[in-house]
């Protein structure tokens, strides 16, 4: 029989129920990462042993199996069931209609302005002073602007049972490719290939990064912060998933986006509070969607951020599951300590889900910055906000590394980026930990960096600052003592490691260190043709291998914006002042 004939066969054998039970067997058997979510209450098992155990290390405390199965007593007493937003929302709407009929003895005009108010919980946490209206706006109010990237629809699967029937279902579909290939793979050669090279084949890979850019939310976000690794960190396969997932946009249909506004702004909301408001989103990111708009009240132009429903809820359980599906795998490097990871992504989610928060950070930050003329950051409008709804000023300028600028202007991007970066880090103790860089547009006009998306922003305490900035400062020296020294304290090293370890450690901190230190004649650092990564990259292997510890909580973050800053200035191709930089900002003094 020809290995044609042999496959048809297959394919109408895999569409009987006998067939499927036992490939199902035989694939578990052989695959570790089916095996770990074969069955609800398998996965929910190990997914709440693995939560608990990530939250028990986040938290410091020790591991409770009581925590487990209170879990799992409520999830039986309640059935599993969680709310539904759109029930809610149908609840509140039809709570507004009966406040707006209340009082029937009102005059019209109060009646008028009752109407006008949105509910009284909004971000507003703190009284701003009145801004006053800028005049002279050039763009013709509620014009159109077509988006630059073309976005598709795609529901956001909101409820929890939802989500983990998309985690069931690329489960189900990665293991009948696996099936399907090892058949063709044993037909073909005669043995069983190996399990590595079926799960992540081509289309496995196309079918992760489908799944998980419907899923939005956590599964998003971590293939996004991930993205950043170097290339030597995460197999090519893997880098392969997260940067079709990092590259891919999505949006609500206009059906969701409805009953996702309403529920937060009340019924009416386009009438009573937008003079325009444009259904296509201008981005679609890993927790909602942006949307162009123009206010009823000032006729200001804003953009309306629009978070996914059931995104907030989903976190831990998808956190769980990714978890579940990463470490079954076993394919990445015990030195990431993978559930370190996922604990601060866990927390940066939840960060990021919280829109008040977000309107906070933006307001502190546009304070902090309000004596810098190189930076602009957007106004807040509070009374068109909420907890998963927030609206902000239109920032006119365009994405620095999408601008036809010149080299000068470039450098002067490049520059500014590095210096605030350093600022975060030693004098406000507070950072906005997103590398993104569409978060940072410039405006031509105004010469200004325009600072976006708050909703990481994270304080550093000074007893993490000070030894951080003299571990920098060591690095700036060559002081190859003093770097172990603020390394140890730092909890970076614990004092045990192999001569290897601490030396491949210290190694990279003076790499990292040398833009900081060398320039040319002129004073400049050039990043372009510089060859930090390379020289990092040659200690990972070995780090990830010997790493005793993990690295301390606060560098998931701060790392992942200082790396941007970095590979920001070589795509750039940046000659900036840097050393300079550091020396007024930071200092070369030991504190």
């Amino acid at each position: 029989m020809s290995v044609k004939s042999l496959y048809q066969v297959y394919n109408v054998a895999v569409g009987t129920s006998k067939v499927v039970k036992e490939s199902l067997n035989v694939v578990t058997a052989n695959c570790s990462v089916l095996q770990a979510i074969r069955g609800n209450d398998q996965l929910y098992t190990e997914a709440k042993i693995v939560s608990e155990k990530a939250r028990a290390s986040a938290t410091n405390r020790e591991y409770s199996q009581a925590n487990v199965d209170s879990m799992a007593h409520h999830a039986d007493q309640h059935g599993d069931r969680e709310v539904d937003i759109f029930k809610l929302a149908k609840a509140k709407s039809s709570h507004a209609r009966s406040q707006a009929k209340h009082d029937t003895h009102s005059s019209k005009h109060e009646q008028k302005h009752q109407h006008h108010q949105k509910r009284g919980f909004h971000t507003s946490v703190r009284r701003l002073d009145e801004e006053k209206k800028q005049p002279g706006k050039e763009e013709v109010i509620g014009s159109k602007v077509q988006p630059a990237v073309k976005l598709t629809q795609a529901a956001v699967p909101s409820s929890r049972l939802g989500r983990l029937f998309h985690y069931g279902t690329l489960a189900a579909s990665v293991g009948a490719h696996v099936l399907q290939d090892s058949a063709t793979h044993y037909i073909k050669h005669g043995k069983v290939p190996e399990m590595k090279s079926v799960l992540l084949s081509p289309r496995n890979i196309e079918l992760m990064a489908r799944k998980f850019s419907q899923m939005r939310g956590a599964a998003l976000k971590v293939g996004q912060m991930l993205s950043f690794q170097d290339n030597s960190v995460l197999p090519p396969d893997i880098q392969q998933i997260l940067l079709r997932v990092q590259n891919s946009a999505h949006y609500m249909p206009a059906d969701q986006l409805e009953k996702t506004i309403s529920f937060e702004l009340g019924e009416s909301w386009r009438q009573r509070l937008f003079a325009s408001f444009d259904d296509i989103p201008i981005a679609a990111a890993s927790i909602g969607q942006v949307h162009t708009a123009v206010t009823r009240k000032e006729l200001d132009q804003v953009v309306v951020k629009i978070q996914y429903p059931g995104v907030a809820d989903s976190i831990d359980s998808d956190l769980d599951n990714i978890l579940t599906l990463l470490t079954s795998t076993k394919m990445l490097p015990p030195g990431m300590f993978l559930e370190k990871s996922i604990a601060n992504a866990r927390v940066e989610l939840k960060w990021e889900c919280d829109y008040i928060r977000e309107a906070s950070n933006t307001v502190r930050y546009k304070e902090m910055l309000s004596d810098e003329p190189a930076f602009a950051v957007p106004k807040v409008y509070h009374d068109l906000s909420d907890e998963h709804v927030l609206t902000m000023e239109r920032m006119k300028g365009i994405e620095i590394v999408k601008g036809d600028w010149s080299q000068e202007v470039k450098n002067k991007i490049s520059a500014e980026i590095m210096r605030l970066t350093l600022m975060e880090i030693y004098k406000f103790k507070f950072m906005q930990t997103d590398p993104n860089w569409a978060n940072f547009l410039y405006n031509e006009k105004t010469g200004r960096v325009e600072l976006l998306d708050f909703g990481a922003c994270r304080d550093f305490d000074e007893s993490f600052t000070k030894p951080y900035s003299n571990c920098l400062r060591a690095a700036v020296k060559q002081d190859r003592a003093m770097a172990k020294k603020y390394s140890i304290e730092l909890g970076f090293l614990t004092g045990l490691e192999s001569e290897a370890m601490t030396n491949a450690h210290v190694d990279s901190i003076m790499v990292l260190g040398e833009p900081f230190r060398e320039a040319t004649p002129s004073g400049l650092y050039d990043f372009e043709h510089q060859t930090i990564t390379d020289r990092v990259r040659t200690n990972i292997r070995l780090m990830l291998n010997e790493r005793l510890t993990p690295p301390p909580e606060e560098t998931y973050s701060l790392h992942r914006k200082l790396s941007g800053a970095y590979l920001l200035c070589a795509r750039m191709k940046a000659e900036i002042p840097s050393k300079k930089i550091f020396e007024d900002v930071i200092g070369l003094e030991y504190e």
